[in-house]
């Protein structure tokens, strides 16, 4: 439990997913146009993580990730795991025209028709039960673990993110609704999460993007012509948060709230108040790790409902842009948020990951570990 407890107060934290190097993009890209093969992939993966993690431990990282270098898309933890959907092969070149149309730190709004496939046209039609075939996120943390003998962090999907728009799916005959639906998700992130501790994995960060939409009037609208109330399914997505990461003693677990991060895009907007309170102390996440880089966040007064046994991981640190952030910059914004939690409560970080898919948000390599750079610097004048 020692260690549980060091880990839940590492001040400096990251969100998982890191540009992918030009190599490897390539690779991909090839791979994508059968002109290079699983193996030759696997290969390029392989070499991309061992550089990272270097990288990584050079620049003084507490905690580390493989930078999502196996996965296409964030999604994938899950997407690459299950049987159960339509198969359909994902590419580089898919996600190149899916993120066409869209502007740089503009709302890419997905749902909208003009601008590509419907908010989960990433996901495909289930045609049978999921089941768990293959556990990518245990594949990247052994690999990953057997390079260091730093906290190597998996991050996971949120149900909530695989339930939205359910009924949009051609469902008829697998499940009858969407509860039992998500009680099959449940099941298999379970398993997954089961195997990644027995592997030795000691933090599991789940990516929550849908809890934004509880705040985003365009997202609460489209809820309401289905007919959803946006209170019941945000209270049955926090019971499934919760049950995912039930019974795991030993185990830190983060949970990553975000407003859309798709190629320097965003995708929803909206202060945390109108959800913090049944949020913030009704997950039983050990660290909150919340997007507070732009006004569209929000103030910093919803962090007075944390509680007490939480860390809030402050995303100040922009992974859209490629400015830098001061050191003076992000202390200003420290002595804000002290002013609703204590700063034994809280920790820095990027507001986002670097490349929620393959394509990467529009800032080099360099700006990225610069980044790192001023946050850990902060860090150790703030709390030694």
């Amino acid at each position: 439990m020692a260690q549980k407890d060091a880990l839940a107060k590492i001040r400096v934290d990251q969100v998982g997913s890191l540009l992918r190097p030009q190599n490897l993009r390539d690779v991909y890209g090839r791979h994508g146009l059968g002109q290079a093969s699983d193996d030759e992939l696997r290969q390029a993966q392989d070499e991309a993580i061992r550089e990272v993690i270097a990288k990584q431990e050079a620049h003084g990282l507490p905690v580390l990730t493989d930078g999502e270098f196996r996965r296409l898309n964030f999604q994938d933890s899950f997407a690459e795991s299950v049987t159960g959907f339509l198969p359909r092969k994902q590419t580089l070149q898919f996600h190149e025209q899916r993120a066409q149309g869209g502007k740089p730190l503009t709302r890419w709004d997905p749902d909208n028709p003009s601008q590509g496939e419907p908010a989960l046209g990433y996901w495909r039609p289930l045609v049978e039960r999921i089941r768990l075939a293959r556990n990518l996120p245990l594949e990247e943390f052994r690999f990953s673990q057997s390079l260091t003998s730093m906290t190597v962090k998996i991050t996971l999907l949120s149900p909530d993110r695989l339930c939205e728009e359910f009924d949009r799916q051609n469902t008829a005959g697998v499940y009858r609704d969407v509860g039992e639906f998500l009680a099959a998700v449940i099941a298999v992130e379970r398993q997954i999460v089961g195997e990644l501790v027995e592997a030795g994995c000691r933090y599991i960060q789940i990516d929550a993007p849908s809890y934004t939409a509880y705040v985003d009037p365009r997202s609460l609208e489209r809820m309401r012509a289905r007919k959803e109330d946006p209170l019941a399914r945000m209270a049955r997505s926090m019971v499934a948060d919760n049950a995912i990461i039930a019974g795991f003693p030993g185990v830190v677990f983060g949970i990553h709230l975000c407003r859309g991060n798709q190629r320097s895009m965003w995708h929803r907007e909206g202060a945390y108040d109108a959800i913090a309170e049944r949020l913030f102390s009704g997950l039983k996440h050990q660290r909150l790790l919340l997007e507070y880089d732009t006004e569209r966040a929000g103030g910093f007064e919803p962090l007075r409902f944390v509680a007490k046994d939480k860390v809030a991981v402050l995303g100040l640190v922009s992974s859209k842009m490629a400015r830098v952030e001061t050191p003076a910059a992000l202390q200003r914004r420290l002595d804000e948020a002290s002013r609703h939690i204590p700063l034994d409560q809280v920790a820095l970080s990027p507001q986002c990951g670097f490349a929620s898919n393959i394509l990467g948000n529009l800032l080099s390599e360099q700006d990225q570990w610069r980044k790192f750079d001023v946050i850990r610097e902060v860090a150790s004048k703030v709390w030694g």
